[in-house]
């Protein structure tokens, strides 16, 4: 857990050096995951979970030391006495004063509890350990979440290009329109339907443009930055190529951070299992005291009452606490936790099952997804140069606006195809890491 924490730091270093870049107007995808890891909510939310754990175990020790307690008090009394003796003697007095001073300290060391004490250190060790585990969890659900958000805005800002592109296509069609017109070569509802479709891109690309920016806020809030940040991302979505299935399933109940976490609670619950049965050991304190007590009376009505009393001494001693019966709620306990456990174990099995299923079927999506990516690649060239040579025919008077625009709607198509396999592979990739757990270092 050392390296962990010294890889987290040099992320919080990378976020530093990051913010002149990131004030230049530019965020980098490896900027928006440091800025995430230093500055994320929920992030921030278990770190302090964490810190609550690390304090409990620095006092871990404590259940090993003595307790001391000190008491005293001082009392002044003025008091009124009639006594009446079975003689028939009679003595009463007013305005009786004395005042009582006592101090106490008392010492209670438990010697054995049944090893219980070893098994509260031991478990407090393990709670600290948990919190590092639900940071690092937490971490990789929130870089799997900025990535993919990160890669949708890249996403959608090349199908603004895309719609960019289309509209130069119109605006091309709108122009070849008039000239034939000014010609007396040519239609006006040629020239209505060119206006209409640059029109409808026109509308595409406002909308496209807010949903960037909607999905820039929504970067925003998960990297904690202000609201209304302005940058540009990047133009591409690089993944990696070689990805193998054996190397991903291999050992992923080692780094898998959910089974890591379902394996600690199987740890915690173990050691409750102890405390639980210690408690049907006796308990063994040595306990240790120094009393004082004194009184000063000014006055007396009965003759034997001591006017001034002192009485000052250590004791010592050893306690033995022996549990016989109490309704068997201990072995109620012990069976319950025993439940527990199985109950873990079970959970564990059945969440290993699934993370293996899940990876299965991620490279899977993840080899599909390439394979498209590079259809698509080769049916954006055909597209593309399908329309050049549609357009350049329209020039020349041997085709029609339909034709174009059916060109055109290939086009439109291929691209959508084309740029939905890149960030479709992008999220498979992302997601065999995070199964994995190798999302962050």
């Amino acid at each position: 857990m050392t390296k962990f924490f010294k890889i987290i730091s040099l992320f919080f270093f990378m976020a530093v050096c990051s913010q002149q870049a990131f004030t230049q107007n530019k965020l980098t995808i490896e900027q928006a995951i440091a800025a995430t890891l230093e500055n994320n909510f929920d992030i921030q939310l278990l770190r302090n979970d964490s810190s609550s754990y690390a304090l409990d175990k620095s006092y871990a020790r404590a259940a090993f030391l003595p307790r001391v307690n000190a008491t005293t008090g001082l009392v002044y009394n003025n008091n009124n006495q009639k006594q009446k003796f079975t003689d028939g003697t009679k003595r009463e007095s007013n305005g009786i004063r004395s005042s009582n001073l006592s101090g106490s300290i008392q010492l209670n060391w438990t010697i054995f509890d049944g090893f219980k004490m070893f098994a509260t250190r031991d478990k407090l060790t393990q709670f600290v350990q948990l919190g590092e585990l639900n940071i690092k969890n937490q971490m990789i659900n929130s870089v799997a979440t900025v990535i993919n958000n990160y890669y949708n805005i890249v996403r959608q800002k090349q199908q603004l290009k895309a719609i960019e592109e289309q509209m130069g296509i119109n605006e091309e069609r709108v122009k070849l329109a008039e000239k034939k017109i000014s010609v007396g070569l040519g239609a006006k509802p040629e020239l209505l339907q060119g206006k209409v479709d640059l029109n409808a891109q026109k509308a595409a690309r406002l909308k496209q443009q807010t949903l960037i920016e909607q999905l820039k806020e929504q970067q925003n809030q998960l990297m904690n930055v202000a609201l209304n940040t302005r940058y540009e991302v990047s133009d591409s979505i690089p993944f990696r190529h070689h990805l193998i299935l054996g190397d991903l399933l291999n050992g992923f109940e080692t780094t898998n951070p959910q089974l890591l976490l379902t394996k600690k609670n199987i740890d915690i619950t173990k050691l409750t299992l102890k405390e639980r049965k210690a408690e049907r050991y006796p308990v063994v304190s040595f306990n240790s005291a120094y009393n004082y007590f004194k009184t000063d009376n000014k006055a007396v009505v009965n003759p034997f009452t001591p006017l001034y009393s002192r009485n000052n001494g250590f004791n010592y001693g050893i306690g033995i606490s022996i549990p016989i019966l109490n309704g068997y709620n201990t072995k109620r306990q012990i069976q319950q936790t025993q439940l527990d456990i199985d109950w873990l174990n079970i959970a564990y099995q059945n969440q290993k099952s699934k993370i293996d299923l899940g990876l299965t079927n991620a490279f899977k999506d993840y080899e599909l997804q390439k394979n498209t990516l590079a259809l698509e690649e080769e049916n954006i060239l055909l597209a593309k140069e399908n329309v050049t040579i549609s357009l350049e025919r329209l020039r020349l008077g041997i085709s029609t606006y339909l034709e174009l625009r059916e060109t055109q709607k290939s086009l439109e198509q291929a691209y959508d195809r084309l740029i939905a396999a890149r960030y479709n592979t992008k999220l498979a990739e992302t997601e065999l890491l995070k199964l994995k757990g190798d999302l962050i270092k």
